[in-house]
């Protein structure tokens, strides 16, 4: 079909074609020229099928001996078929009548795929082949397979990429001295090899990182989202915001009141806060700190300065658990000093909801603390002058920004106890200033951690009854099962019952989320006060829960938990001066996923470098939450390429000052209608 507009935006697709380029982002014509190949196959040469070796992919001529079904193990279409040199089963588990019709004996054949040792000799399952009519030529160039879905053919995307090729503009969006002094090929050459490769090319010397041309691709991606979040950073900047500088009465009576000394890293990054906070402008700040650094009394001094300066504070929890912690800690630290804080969650009654509501909306209270209830539609602040957001990744870009709009001009303080790589950090935040609380408050013991098949269970609960028994208390966190919040709560139930039984002289509660805020608070209560001495809890108390003589931590199932995960939990323990102690029961047969995170937990403490194999595991996307995050997601470029990751970031700045169209025009390239979130 030749390129013809039978859709609005991509030229030679129909609208149900265009719908399913959707599902990979793309939405013009412009899109399929990066829509790069996932990898190459070689269709330049036969390879006869003496010559066939096992876990290789190879092409071959046939001729089918013979075609049939058979039902053994299961239904499946069986063809034999030979070449003179050899022969080879070619095996369908699933297929259609015109593929036994296209495999009739007699049939020459072209054949693709990867080749096994079967029981009867090689085999190919579900080969791609196709009929030969007569002589016909083999290609001179790789053949590139690209990402897809059903009802989107290669062919058909070979088709649209080839029209994209000759239609769209190549034309080069980095300037000439860029260009030069970066090393790198030209765009136009670069996207053109990769969608067809120069004959002679094998598929090795294709690989990303061995070749030019995809390193090209992968420094245009990070320039764009550079220069895009550079572009969103300047223009929050322009934005006004209250001066928020007070006379320092209430953070320092704070400090002078605390019971520990800050540390230097806290003084450090408060300064670095403060002084963000008496600029005009918005402070958009991410301040990363590991478990246990002492984020929230950073946190509540920024607070006080925005009260200071006659402004209100407000401070948003993922969870209503994280969130009463931090109502509980703030109210602990600033009553003495005559400073209400208020509290807000959705499940209030409404009349305590509305009363708290008008106070915030008449000024009569200067701080509140809350989960998502703060961004509902009926919550007004009279002077809000700083929102802070915690364990800000777990909400969406748009909540984060719904409580930013609570006030006409206001400061940002984005909290995370999930440390963030440095290469991930300059590429995905390089729209915030990063501040890092780099050391742990004095008095925190090392975590002993230990990896324990649940088939010691016994041995486990003898312990937990022995440490109980010597005044210490112990906390036994329930699998995580993602299928179902109910099957959770039902293993949490279940394993509250059966520790009952096995120790019923230890008293001992349980907390998940289903529970009524007044019930949940009242466990944790007591398990704070030593009333209660071993706490069943889910993941409910991964975030925010502070109890010294806790010191041993056992984590059901540990293998179904993520690395971020289990770090925060084991970080629960260790709080005080007692040794402490994180067992990961885990489960048979571990998958080498679970077992690489197991060995990465069990044999590190630093929350950065968990964090940088965890990115190794994962992948930024799914690291960050990207999907949830606004940011358009890294296809090509590798964020341990630190060096091209650091000349993306110093070329975006260049760009901006010297070549702003130029900018521009890689914007549009590269970003065209993905990055409003970005510039919100």
């Amino acid at each position: 079909m030749p390129c013809s507009r039978l859709a609005e935006k991509i030229p030679g697709a129909t609208p149900l074609v265009a719908d399913k380029l959707k599902t990979f982002g793309i939405n013009r014509q412009a899109d399929l020229v990066l829509h790069l190949p996932l990898r190459f196959e070689d269709e330049t040469r036969i390879t006869p099928i003496a010559a066939a070796v096992p876990g290789e992919t190879a092409q071959f001529e046939v001729e089918v001996v013979s075609t049939q079904i058979e039902y053994r193990p299961r239904r499946q279409l069986v063809c034999r078929v030979a070449d003179g040199s050899g022969t080879l089963v070619l095996r369908f588990l699933n297929f259609y009548p015109s593929q036994q019709k296209a495999l009739q004996p007699g049939a020459r054949l072209r054949v693709f795929g990867e080749v096994r040792g079967g029981f009867w000799g090689s085999e190919v399952i579900h080969p791609r082949f196709r009929a030969l009519r007569g002589e016909e030529p083999l290609p001179t160039a790789l053949t590139p397979v690209y990402p897809t879905t059903a009802g989107l053919p290669q062919a058909t995307l070979r088709r649209l990429i080839g029209c994209a090729l000759d239609e769209v503009d190549l034309s080069e969006t980095l300037p000439d001295a860029l260009l030069a002094r970066l090393s790198l090929p030209g765009f136009a050459a670069s996207v053109r090899a990769l969608h067809a490769p120069p004959a002679g090319l094998d598929a090795q010397a294709l690989e990303r990182w061995q070749q030019p041309f995809w390193r090209r691709i992968a420094f245009d991606e990070l320039l764009a989202q550079q220069i895009s979040l550079r572009q969103a950073y300047a223009a929050r900047r322009k934005k006004g915001a209250p001066v928020l500088v007070g006379d320092g009465r209430l953070t320092e009576a704070l400090i002078a009141r605390l019971p520990f000394r800050l540390t230097a890293a806290q003084q450090r990054v408060w300064c670095e806060i403060a002084a963000d906070l008496a600029q005009p402008y918005p402070m958009q700040r991410l301040l990363q700190g590991d478990v246990g650094s002492g984020k929230t009394v950073v946190a509540a001094l920024a607070m006080l300065r925005a009260v200071e300066a006659g402004h209100q504070a407000a401070l948003m929890a993922p969870t209503e658990i994280l969130a009463e912690q931090h109502w509980r800690k703030l109210s602990g630290w600033l009553a003495p000093l005559g400073i209400e804080v208020a509290w807000l969650s959705g499940s209030q009654k409404k009349k305590d909801k509305q009363a708290i509501i008008a106070k915030v909306s008449a000024s009569e209270t200067a701080l509140i603390v809350g989960t998502h209830a703060l961004i509902e539609d009926n919550i007004a602040f009279a002077r809000l002058g700083l929102a802070i957001v915690d364990e800000q990744h777990r909400f969406g870009v748009r909540q984060r920004l719904a409580l930013m709009q609570k006030g006409g001009g206001v400061h940002q303080l984005a909290m995370s106890a999930t440390p963030i790589p440095r290469t991930l950090a300059m590429s995905y935040y390089a729209d915030l200033d990063v501040s890092v609380i780099d050391e742990l408050p004095p008095g925190r013991t090392p975590v002993l951690t230990k990896l324990v098949s649940a088939t010691r269970r016994g041995e486990i609960i003898e312990r937990v009854r022995a440490l109980c028994r010597a005044g210490r208390q112990v906390y036994w966190v329930c699998p995580l099962i993602e299928e179902s919040e109910a099957l959770q709560l039902q293993t949490a139930q279940e394993t509250f019952e059966h520790l009952s039984n096995e120790l019923p002289e230890l008293s001992i509660g349980l907390v998940h989320g289903r529970l009524k805020p007044d019930e949940k608070a009242a466990v944790m209560e007591g398990f704070v006060r030593n009333e209660i001495q071993l706490l069943v809890a889910t993941t409910v108390i991964e975030v925010g829960v502070d109890v010294p003589n806790a010191s041993l931590m056992v984590i059901e199932h540990a293998e179904r938990f993520g690395l971020a995960q289990l770090h925060q939990l084991r970080g629960r323990v260790g709080r005080g001066a007692a040794e402490s102690a994180c067992i990961l029961l885990f489960g048979q047969p571990l998958s080498e996923t679970a077992r690489q995170r197991l060995r990465i937990i069990f044999e590190n403490h630093d929350g950065f470098e968990i964090a940088r194999q965890d990115l190794l595991l994962r992948g930024p996307g799914e690291f960050i939450g990207s999907r949830q995050s606004g940011l358009p997601l890294l296809r090509f470029a590798d964020l341990e390429d630190t060096a091209l990751v650091e000349a993306a970031r110093a070329a975006a700045d260049q760009m901006l000052v010297r070549w702003p169209d130029h900018a521009e025009r890689h914007l549009t390239r590269w970003l065209a209608g993905r990055a409003e979130l970005l510039k919100a």
